[in-house]
């Protein structure tokens, strides 16, 4: 019964952490849609592009991969009393759970950088 409840609370905090990656990374991207369009007009690859956009959020993405993976390490003799038959040190576990959480992170930023790629330069241009 112990591991479905945790099971069902880890969902959710992935879900609110997704939901405020995505959030995040749109407010970045919106604020830096006129800089994109620049670069967009000037002759930047796509994938320059997709870099200037999703470099942040994949440096914060990466830096809490991390210490969730410490939090983990050290929550382990918590775990170990709630789950029994789980072994909280298990590395694929660990790795496996931060693998996911980047993965998930980076296509919620992935989708306000497709949306900066989409729009036309000259429009961004003559806004201001």
């Amino acid at each position: 019964m112990a591991s479905v409840a945790l099971g069902v609370l880890g969902m959710l905090g992935a879900m609110l952490a997704v939901t405020g990656i995505f959030g995040m990374s749109s407010y970045v991207v919106s604020k830096r849609f006129r800089e994109l369009g620049i670069r967009v007009a000037l002759g930047a690859q796509r994938k320059q592009v997709l870099r200037a956009a999703l470099g942040r959020a994949f440096v914060v993405l990466a830096a809490g991969s991390v210490a969730g993976i410490g939090l983990g390490v050290l929550a382990t003799k918590l775990l170990s009393y709630i789950v029994y038959q789980a072994t909280p040190k298990d590395p694929v576990v660990l790795g496996g759970v931060a693998l996911t959480m980047l993965l998930l992170g980076l296509i919620a930023a992935w989708i306000p950088a497709q949306k900066a790629l989409g729009v036309d330069p000259m429009i961004l241009l003559r806004e201001e």
